[in-house]
């Protein structure tokens, strides 16, 4: 209800604003999760928990790993990590880097994807922001322990026409 429009006094409409960022998140999330659905149907597209690969078998206290977009096709996985901030990096001692725990968190979705996947299977995990206005935005690639990791950002700021091409693009650079 509150992103509904409003009317104006002169008669206009607009989007009324967010209260905060979660709502926002949620929505990109969603938005990238229906449009790869509806745009390729051969691409197994899920929100699912991914299991922890315990040795143990003792999964007390540890947190669900609720992924944001899943993308199957063939022996190919991709892991896609929305993350919505007003600001894509972190800053310490003037130094800019990716959030860790957001670096954490996909690094441990691909690992334990991988394994339940099994060999057969090729596991990348992506943290995908929305672009910002900063003068710096991530996009680098990582090899890690086996699996490709993205950080990449998403111009939202174009019409429709140029935000498909950037998340096209991604389906092509990972399957």
């Amino acid at each position: 209800m509150k992103g509904l429009l409003q009317t104006q006094a002169d008669g206009s409409t607009k989007l009324m604003d967010f209260l905060d960022d979660q709502h926002m998140h949620r929505l990109y999330e969603k938005f990238i999760l229906e449009y790869y659905r509806k745009e390729f149907p051969d691409i197994k597209t899920s929100s699912p928990q991914i299991p922890w690969q315990i040795d143990d078998g003792y999964f007390d206290m540890l947190p669900v790993m609720q992924s944001d977009v899943v993308l199957e096709y063939r022996d190919k996985i991709l892991i896609i990590d929305a993350k919505y901030y007003s600001h894509n990096l972190q800053i310490q001692y003037d130094s800019r880097s990716i959030h860790s725990g957001n670096l954490y968190q996909i690094f441990t979705y691909t690992k334990n994807k991988s394994l339940e996947a099994g060999s057969g299977k090729e596991v990348s995990g992506l943290l995908l922001y929305a672009k910002t206005d900063d003068f710096i935005q991530p996009d680098q690639e990582y090899s890690m322990s086996g699996n490709t990791i993205g950080v990449k950002s998403l111009d939202l700021d174009c019409d429709f026409n140029g935000i498909k091409q950037q998340l096209n693009n991604l389906v092509s650079q990972y399957f």
